[in-house]
């Protein structure tokens, strides 16, 4: 083991790692979440938090700093504590920095380092001065419903948001890719097949071609936050005996500033006379990476000895949510690889979660 890296596990705080590793032990798919935001809220209460509460959406909510009728300045942290389905036993490798489990990189980390980074304040009460601070434990992000942050959507009017999403401690999230889902059904009359003119099944691909060709010709010399991603999520073909009939459904990745409206119309026209299902539109958001919150996380992790950088993801997270609706600065952070999302070794270090601590600590105090 390097020196650098054994300074850095006797830095380990053993409060901080028995409660992330508590996190992760509590198997949390989205709908499951139940006990987990129960544990989080017994465990804010212990650390002083003024409120902590399950609210009516099942979310694990702790407040601390002042009560909203005394705020000058409310900034709430939200991060999900559901995972994809699929328990990983948890342990902590020999080299004392590794923990492996479910959610420790999406999103339980950067949650983790919400819940400790924003009590660690409680040590100097004067930087809650005029603050109220709201952690956020969602439920449902890795679900379509997004019930929890869409609960928050209207419970809350922050003055600063920041989203709990692995960026890497020393890396900020400025913005997400929107996201767009096509079910495209064609049914047709049974024909002879040396009959003239393309079956339904034909149809339906030429369909998908064209939705492919086309985010193919947009998206020439275009950086890949620039890009249109079309990814053809399931076909289904079949037939009666009197008609033929395909279904196909497509996922697309939106771009900020893509002009989505002409780009229905386009998608209906190629529809033709199948039926087009357009839903779970989410739009792209991107955040001014000038903000005096952006600042602060950059200035905090300058204060840590990293080399701040934003990062525009392809993905979506609940930042596509709250963003539009709140219209304040947001960003996304928290430690973790998101390499390593969904994977079946999804793992993360301990020496990082402890700066995303301190970092959220330093952006709060900054605040």
């Amino acid at each position: 083991m390097n020196n650098h890296l054994s300074n850095q596990l006797n830095a380990l705080n053993p409060r901080n790692v028995e409660f992330f590793r508590s996190m992760l032990e509590v198997y949390s798919p989205s709908q499951q979440e139940q006990a987990l935001a129960e544990l989080i809220v017994a465990r804010m209460a212990g650390l002083g938090y003024r409120q902590a509460y399950v609210d009516e959406a099942g979310n694990a909510v702790g407040e601390l700093g002042v009560t909203a009728g005394e705020a000058s300045k409310t900034i709430v942290l939200l991060g999900h504590i559901d995972t994809v389905p699929g328990f990983i036993p948890v342990r902590i490798e020999p080299d004392g920095d590794t923990i492996y489990g479910r959610g420790s990189v999406d999103a339980k980390g950067p949650f983790a380092s919400f819940v400790l980074g924003a009590a660690a304040l409680l040590e100097q009460p004067e930087l809650l001065q005029g603050k109220r601070i709201v952690v956020v434990g969602a439920v449902e992000e890795e679900a379509p419903t997004s019930k929890g942050a869409r609960f928050a959507q209207h419970h809350y009017r922050p003055d600063y948001c920041i989203i709990g999403e692995p960026s890497s401690w020393d890396r900020v999230t400025i913005g997400y890719k929107g996201t767009l889902q096509l079910r495209y059904e064609l049914v047709r009359e049974l024909k002879h097949t040396a009959a003239a003119g393309p079956t339904a099944f034909e149809e339906g691909v030429e369909f998908w071609n064209r939705v492919k060709e086309y985010s193919g010709s947009f998206n020439v010399e275009k950086k890949i936050s620039e890009t249109l991603q079309a990814a053809l999520r399931g076909i289904n073909s079949s037939s009666d005996g009197f008609h033929d009939t395909i279904t196909l459904r497509v996922g697309l990745r939106i771009p900020y500033g893509f002009p989505l409206a002409e780009f229905k119309e386009q998608l209906r026209e190629w529809a033709g006379e199948g039926k087009l299902e357009v839903f779970g539109e989410e739009p792209p958001v991107t955040s001014d990476k000038n903000s005096l919150l952006v600042r602060a996380f950059y200035a905090a992790i300058r204060e840590e000895g990293g080399q701040p950088k934003p990062l525009k993801k392809t993905g979506t997270s609940d930042m596509n949510v709250l963003g539009p609706v709140w219209n304040c600065p947001i960003v996304a952070y928290g430690p973790g690889d998101s390499s390593l999302d969904h994977t079946p070794h999804e793992h993360a270090s301990l020496a990082e979660l402890e700066r995303g601590i301190r970092v959220i600590s330093r952006v709060l105090a900054k605040l």
